[in-house]
């Protein structure tokens, strides 16, 4: 089951791309956080999300909003991934017990091994104001989040 809307976000601490650790309590009370699961790096859907959000950058900057995608991936492997399509927000590792911040999120597929295409916006003090999820191979927008954090 998902985190529902007006709940308080569950905390988690995650590696980079770069090898910092993350932690959502690092943006409370300073940002608004756009929390986006993804499947995997390299995968033809995920890549155009990401670019979309690097793309759309300045939007979420003027939103006072952090970004955070989270993946299954290893932080290596993120690393060689945000070089080669020039991503500039963290890119998280949850390889590691492998999905536990994606089964706290509830969008992990246990069968499969990955999490399915979830977003959660979470305000300063940390509650989930708006969330998202689609299955694998259906596509979110940017325009979403976006018009999600015009509402806080």
């Amino acid at each position: 089951m998902s985190v529902e809307v007006g709940q308080s976000a569950p905390e988690f601490t995650l590696t980079n791309q770069y090898g910092e650790s993350i932690s959502l309590a690092d943006f409370r009370g300073r940002k608004n956080v756009v929390l986006m699961f993804y499947p995997f790096a390299f995968t033809s859907i995920c890549t155009g999300e990401l670019c979309e959000l690097r793309d759309h950058r300045a939007a979420f900057d003027a939103d006072n909003a952090e970004i955070l995608s989270v993946s299954c991936d290893t932080p290596h492997t993120l690393k060689v991934y945000a070089k080669q399509e020039n991503l500039t927000h963290s890119l998280l590792s949850d390889f590691w017990p492998h999905g536990a911040v994606a089964q706290a999120y509830g969008v992990f597929l246990q069968e499969k091994g990955f999490a399915t295409r979830g977003t959660f916006v979470i305000d300063k003090a940390g509650i989930v104001r708006w969330s998202v999820i689609n299955v694998p191979g259906e596509a979110r927008s940017a325009d979403e989040y976006t018009a999600a954090l015009a509402g806080l």
